[in-house]
């Protein structure tokens, strides 16, 4: 990298709480959208139980929905090569699809 490509990068920094750093589960997203932002909802869905709860909502604007695809491709891409294809036929068990976008506006 070129110096002056050294003073043109701008640098971040970020915090990670630790109440954040311990992460949520989630086996179930719910992935809405208006013309201006997604809306994507990570659910915990327990065996046996009816009732499940949304315990994140992420809302983005389109481009960075279609930069966080990207970016998620790349990593499981990355994962395949290194740990080998991920099994994804056993999304059933009653599970509404990842991708199902309910009639949403904002």
């Amino acid at each position: 990298m070129t110096e002056d490509n050294k003073s043109n990068q701008q640098q971040m920094n970020i915090e990670l709480s630790e109440e954040v750093a311990e992460g949520i589960y989630s086996n179930l997203a719910i992935i809405a959208h208006s013309q201006s932002e997604f809306v994507v909802d990570f659910i915990k869905m327990l065996p046996n139980v009816p009732k499940a709860k949304v315990k994140s909502r992420i809302i983005l604007t389109p481009s960075h929905a279609k930069r966080l695809m990207s970016a998620l491709a790349d990593n499981i891409r990355k994962y395949e090569n290194q740990f080998g294809v991920i099994d994804d036929s056993s999304h059933g068990g009653g599970y509404p699809p990842i991708n199902f976008t309910p009639a949403a506006q904002a």
